[in-house]
Parts: C-alpha cells; structure tokens; sequence
C-alpha cells in the first residue's frame, strides 16, 4: 500500500454515492481500481498526467475516435455521405470511414436512435447510459451497436467482463419500454454488438436473455451497496499493478510517473487490458 494520505473534504455522509450517476466508466474505474473510482468520481481530483505516449499521437486518436463517432452521427442523422466524407481529412480516419460506410451494418432497419441517452433508478442509485446507437426493427428486435476505435481487437472473454456489455442491456430492457410503445421490453428482444473500424470483419455480438438480464440486477446492485458502504479508507489501490500504466493517478499513488506506450509490442499479463482500455474508457461514452 501506498503512503499517500487522500484528500479529505467531508466524506463521512455516505448519502455521497447516491449523489452520483453512475455509468459504466464509473463502475468500470470502481472494479478496476477502488482508488481510481475514489480519486475521480468522489474526490473529482484533476492531476495533470499523460496516459499513455507519445502524448501527441495518442491525443490524434483520441481526436480521431471522437470525430469517427460524429461524422457516424451525423450519417445517422441524414446528413449527406458526400458532405460528410469531405469532413474526414486525416488518413486514418479517412480509412475508418470509409469502412463503415462498406461494412457496418448491411442491413440497419428505418428506425435508429444515435446517440441516445437512457437513465434509470435502482434501489435510489442513479444510473446512465449513452448508447452509440439502437436500432429498432419492425418487429420490435433491438440492437445496440457500439463503435470501438481501439488499436487492438479485445478477445471475446475481455469484452464479457465488461460493465458496458452488462450495463448497455439491462438499462435498456429496465427503462426502454417508452422505445417499445410503452410495452416492457423483453431481455430476449436486445443484442449488443461492439463495432471496430480496426477490424471490422470480426464484430463482437451478444445476445441477451433474462437469466442474464437477472444476474446483471443482482450484480449492479452488489456494485452500488459495496460502494455506498465503504469507508473512506477502504478505497483500497488495485493489486493490478500494471493497471497502473495507464492510469492518470499513478504518480499520485506513487505507482510510477511515465505514461505506459500507446504502441506496446507485447500484451500485458491481463491480454492486453491496458492498451485497449484506452479507448473503452476515453471514447465509450460522455462522462457524468
């Protein structure tokens, strides 16, 4: 454990957590590291640090994922392709474009819903959603598609333990109903697909069910009374050291001062975790 001592404005009212919207990069920084999710989302500390390098490069593809999201957006939207082509300048996200305009999806019914935002209620926590994203067929089936510029294609097993493939479902099936004539939407009724511009003959599709769809209650729930009950100093450092890499914190928690390299030859301990986290968890969503 570290020596650092937390910041330490008044945290003994535990009505903090109910405070918060929480989204998947919250809960997915809170699984990650209970530190990081501290230091962020509870104490909101701004400390100054790169994540990864060369910090030029890497802020290009951070530019570069958000624009693709837009330029997506807007085609959604009904803006003309050969506008929105002009728009895409840089190389990469020149190649992005026009891959998706060949390749994602074939066959999206008349009703999408980009970048649509959902939020709901459990047991008084509050929780949000922004989907890249729904697709609607007439036939009331509903797909969520989201967009990953990651470098590198997350192996299946990676993507399952992600709070985005377990949270994007449930909050749709929990709060979607007004999207489905104001009838409950059935979990078997929604699949999410994870899209990337990378790779894209390889997208990643879940189906959804209610076993599922319970055990994601079950585990939110878990996540929100573990957070709500903590004390302040159980906001214990990760044991994943190399977690740390990545992390804007990590001079702060005395786990290192330079940022880990965008371009990595290997993958890590944790099959490349931490590359690819760079853009789960900068372009996955807005934050809360």
């Amino acid at each position: 454990m570290t020596s650092y001592e937390s910041p330490s404005p008044n945290l003994a009212s535990r009505s903090f957590a109910l405070d918060l919207q929480y989204s998947q990069s919250s809960l997915q920084a809170y699984v990650d590291c209970r530190r990081r999710f501290q230091l962020r989302y509870l104490l909101n500390v701004a400390w100054p640090a790169q994540e990864a390098e060369p910090a030029l490069e890497f802020e290009r593809h951070i530019q570069q994922g958000e624009a693709f999201h837009f330029l997506i957006h807007q085609h959604l939207l009904g803006l003309p392709i050969e506008r929105l082509s002009a728009m895409a300048q840089d190389e990469e996200l020149k190649r992005w474009w026009l891959t998706y305009l060949k390749a994602i999806p074939p066959d999206l019914p008349e009703r999408n819903l980009p970048e649509l935002t959902l939020t709901a209620s459990l047991e008084n926590f509050r929780m949000v959603a922004k989907y890249d994203l729904i697709s609607i067929t007439e036939q009331s089936k509903f797909t969520i598609y989201d967009w990953k510029t990651s470098l590198n294609r997350p192996k299946r097993q990676w993507l399952v333990g992600r709070i985005q493939t377990r949270l994007y479902p449930y909050l749709l099936v929990k709060s979607g109903d007004f999207l489905n004539h104001n009838k409950p939407i059935q979990p078997e009724q929604v699949d999410m697909i994870y899209w990337f511009p990378n790779f894209p003959e390889k997208p990643e599709r879940f189906s959804y069910n209610q076993e599922q769809y319970h055990q994601d209650v079950l585990y939110v729930k878990d996540l929100l009374f573990e957070i709500n009950n903590l004390k302040e100093n159980e906001f214990y450092l990760t044991t994943h050291v190399e977690r740390c890499t990545y992390c804007t914190f990590r001079s702060l928690c005395e786990r290192g001062v330079r940022a880990g390299p965008l371009h990595q030859e290997e993958e890590s301990a944790l099959e490349g975790e931490s590359k690819i986290n760079l853009d789960f968890d900068q372009i996955a969503e807005i934050e809360f």
